[in-house]
This record gives structure tokens, sequence and C-alpha cells, in this order.
């Protein structure tokens, strides 16, 4: 789900026949310039917090919204323990893995107006959950659109590590990896029978 800026820069760049957002050219490493966004601190939603089912669909909820429209991301901070780290996966253009790890304070900062200029949406097609005593680990496959309804312009596995501390769940780390040509998506981490889709 949660993609740096340069990832995506990628995105929007494959989605249009010429580039025609400034700064976001393919080629170009240099993410946009970063803006403090204050992200007050809120109570978490029980309905999010009280199962694995309500983190990963308020997990995917928070990110999704039209062009012109904030991120939940008071709601969002509300789902990870305090030193949560996103990791980011990609590869230079010599095809050698780059990962890309930033705090939710640094996520937000670093994504927040791509998303409010371009809008963004992010929804759950299938889902891998490994469950022992109070911790989880989730292999969530994603699709990526600019706009409910579009076109689909990108999929990967969010990996998702959760514990349950007797009154709520929380997630303690969050990695992703996109698809590829060189990177497909598994037949066991696609829709099928076993799908939670949502």
């Amino acid at each position: 789900m949660r993609r740096s800026v340069r990832q995506l820069s990628a995105v929007f760049f494959f989605s249009f026949a010429a580039c025609s957002i400034p700064g976001l050219c393919r080629g170009q490493d240099a993410p946009m310039p970063a803006t403090h966004v204050d992200v007050p601190t809120i109570a978490p939603r029980a309905e999010d917090v009280g199962s694995i089912d309500g983190m990963m669909k308020a997990f995917y909820e928070v990110i999704s919204r039209p062009a012109g429209q904030p991120r939940q991301w008071s709601r969002d901070r509300s789902l990870y323990i305090a030193d949560i780290r996103f990791v980011s996966m990609s590869v230079d253009k010599a095809g050698h893995p780059r990962a890309h790890v930033v705090s939710h304070p640094q996520y937000v900062d670093e994504s927040n107006a791509i998303l409010m200029r371009e809008g963004f949406y992010e929804s759950e097609i299938h889902r891998v959950t490994q469950k022992f005593g109070n911790i989880a680990h989730v292999f969530s496959t994603y699709e990526s659109l600019l706009k409910a309804g579009g076109p689909v312009i990108a999929r990967g596995i969010n990996s998702i590590e959760l514990f349950y501390d007797g009154k709520r769940w929380w997630i303690a780390s969050a990695v992703w990896d996109d698809e590829r040509p060189d990177n497909p998506i598994l037949p066991e981490y696609l829709p099928g029978k076993n799908s939670v889709a949502k």
C-alpha cells in the first residue's frame, strides 16, 4: 500500500502517455521537496484496532482519497506502534534492490503533497494470514488506482507484522514491494477461492 515519493513518481509516469507532472518524470531520483504535515494524535477507533480485519480495512481506507481531499493521517497513525518503520522496496536502474526506510512522520511529509494533488486509491485483493498466539503476519496483495473506478496502475504485496496487547491490535512494521516484469505476484497471492477481497 504505502509508497515512497519515488515509487509514486514511477506509478504516475507509467500512467500517462507523457510526463506532464513537473518533478515526477522518470529518471529523476530526487523526491519532491517534503513539506511538514502536522498529524494530531487521536484515540483509535475500536472498529479499526479490535481485529485484524479491522486493521487491514483501516490500513487501506486512510490512504485512499480523491485529489484535493486530505488523507486520514491521524487515523492512520493510531494503527501503529510509536516507532513504526515503513520499508518500501524498489530496484535501481541496474536492477539492484533498494530499501527506503521511513518513520510515520517522514512518510506523511514525503507523500502528502503528491497524494493530495493527484488522488490515490489502494485496495486489498487477497490476504494470507498466519497467526500464533498474539502475533500475526499478513501478506496483503493490493492494487492501486489514481481514481475510484479507474484502471489498475500497479499491484504488489504488503508484508505486515501485528500483535495483540490484550486490548487492541498494533502494526509493528510494514514492508512492501510492487509487482514488476521480473517480480510477478505468484498465483497463491492472487484472488481465488481463499481470497479476502475488500
